[in-house]
């Protein structure tokens, strides 16, 4: 807990801004004075510095040295994050955040960001139908939606011009701006000629950072998603794929099913069917020596468990995962995808669930579930064209979560220097913009302002997995239920009221049948042998 709250203090201080190129940063001007300091229009001040919500600063970038992965320097814009574009940034107080200071920091809400509250992400399988539908109508939404904030750069910065005379970036749909983030991050150094790249280099895989940076992608996501829909009770459900035999999210009522004339595409009775992928191409990419630029090049591809069953003979199990969370050190050795008995190592799938020890040429644990898809999801850099991708890495998440929570790790064993580029402790993370340091998120996931629901204690699961789905399902059809009720209840008065008027009716003749036959009974007694009294009266 000492660590937590630790943790909780820094990020007040620290503040948290959102991501890749702020649109109002994008322009020959930011580039030349290598200044992202936007106006917050509140109070019409740089970071909303008059309302004490933040204050432009300069960027100060760790110097810790980098492992020996990655020989060169001064040929990627990546290295020493974010210099090679911007050396000023907005630096945002308290629980304040965003690109100029405007928003709140994960996890806070309200007009002065005062008000934390904690959001739960669920199981995509308990969820309600409605529920179901409404997530994969705001991933659709998203597909089809400019971004208001942010753009993504199509060039280098020295393509650029030395002074910016030569901006070159471009608008972008929200999900596929998350899309080329990861390609970003992930993507080969230009070394010069076509072709001509190191490939030994991730700034979000292989190393330290892949769970903190991976953590930071889903909140910023999360959140963009709760802007362009309006709904900020929105979190990002998971896929719990331990012991699956197959794609248990892959019907039509989900993700999308298998097309029955190709089964490399996407049914086409799933939305999913009419998406166009992007930064699927990285061998292109570096022949031309040019960035991703965002142009669609097919539809999505998904072929799930038709893939080399050498590379991955199964799905995780739960004692793979139970494995992995009882590992004490989170890295070990040259802290990248060589090292053994290191918990981030087995977790991302290059290490065995069973011994511990790296296992060159096959994947396993998070590396599986990618091959296993078989598909877009299965190269790196486009991987997250698929939108599984959210409900996998949510539940990697949830597994990252379930080791802090066991370990309680000091910050000070996240690795200060020496991990492959990108990756120590004070890196600020690629292509974020302005900035979050790779250690700052090696924290629990309450101080950021979320949970999942199968780590909730048993009570709150009850609530949060069962009950909560059908009280949202009953108010998302309030009207109707209000209306059947004031129906059933209009339906029933009237019948009563037949019944009531029947049943008098049936009285009144009932009196006036005595009556008469009380006046006829004396003669046909009299007369009985002739009239048949016998059968008479047995019919009476």
């Amino acid at each position: 807990m000492r660590n937590l709250f630790g943790s909780v203090v820094l990020l007040h201080l620290m503040g948290v801004c959102l991501s890749q190129f702020p649109r109002p940063c994008a322009n020959s001007e930011g580039l030349r004075t290598k200044e992202c300091c936007p106006i917050w229009e509140g109070d019409s001040s740089p970071c909303g510095a008059l309302s004490g919500r933040g204050f432009c600063t300069e960027v100060l970038v760790s110097d810790e040295p980098n492992g020996p992965q990655y020989p060169h320097t001064g040929i990627d814009d990546r290295e020493r994050w974010p210099l090679a574009f911007f050396n000023r940034t907005c630096r945002c107080a308290g629980n304040y955040g965003g690109f100029n200071c405007g928003e709140c920091r994960f996890g806070y809400w309200g007009a002065n960001c005062a008000q934390y509250r904690e959001s739960v992400r669920r199981n995509i399988m308990t969820m309600s139908t409605v529920e179901q539908q409404k997530f994969i109508s705001y991933l659709n939404l998203a597909k089809n939606s400019i971004n208001p904030d942010y753009v993504i750069s199509t060039a280098t910065r020295a393509e650029m011009g030395e002074n910016g005379e030569n901006p070159k970036f471009s608008d972008i749909n929200t999900y596929d701006l998350f899309v080329w983030i990861h390609y970003y991050v992930s993507r080969d150094t230009f070394l010069g000629g076509p072709g001509n790249v190191w490939r030994d280099i991730d700034f979000a895989h292989e190393s330290a950072a892949f769970l903190p940076w991976h953590r930071v992608f889903l909140l910023h996501w999360e959140n963009e998603i709760r802007k362009i829909t309006g709904d900020f009770n929105f979190t990002i459900p998971y896929w719990d794929w331990r012991n699956s035999q197959s794609c248990e999210v892959c019907s039509d009522a989900l993700m999308g099913g298998r097309n029955s004339l190709n089964p490399n595409l996407i049914s086409p009775a799933s939305v999913f069917s009419s998406w166009k992928v992007i930064c699927s191409q990285p061998e292109e990419y570096n022949n031309r020596e040019a960035l991703c630029n965002a142009t669609g090049e097919g539809p999505l591809l998904r072929n799930p468990g038709n893939h080399d069953r050498n590379r991955v003979p199964r799905l995780p199990t739960t004692a793979d995962v139970d494995f992995a969370v009882g590992l004490p050190e989170y890295e070990t050795g040259n802290m990248d995808r060589f090292a053994n008995m290191s918990f981030r190592n087995v977790l991302e799938g290059f290490a065995s669930p069973e011994t511990g020890q790296a296992v060159p040429g096959q994947s396993t644990m998070h590396n599986s579930l990618h091959v296993f898809m078989n598909g877009s999801m299965s190269s790196v850099q486009g991987s997250a064209n698929d939108p599984i991708f959210l409900l996998h890495h949510a539940f990697i998440d949830s597994i990252f979560e379930r080791w802090l929570r066991t370990h309680q790790p000091p910050r000070s064993i996240y690795p200060r220097a020496n991990a492959p580029i990108g990756h120590n402790d004070g890196y600020y993370m690629v292509p974020f913009l302005p900035l979050y340091r790779n250690g700052d998120y090696f924290l629990s996931d309450k101080a950021l302002g979320y949970e999942y629901a199968y780590l909730l204690d048993p009570g709150q699961r009850f609530v949060q997995e069962f009950l909560t789905p059908y009280l949202q399902q009953a108010h998302e059809i309030w009207q109707w239920l209000l209306g059947a009720g004031i129906l059933g209840a209009l339906i029933a008065s009237i019948v009563a009221a037949l019944i009531v008027v029947a049943r008098r009716r049936w009285k009144r003749n009932q009196r006036r049948k005595r009556a008469l036959s009380y006046g006829e009974r004396q003669p046909l007694l009299q007369s009985s042998s002739e009239e048949g009294s016998s059968s008479y009266q047995t019919t009476l």
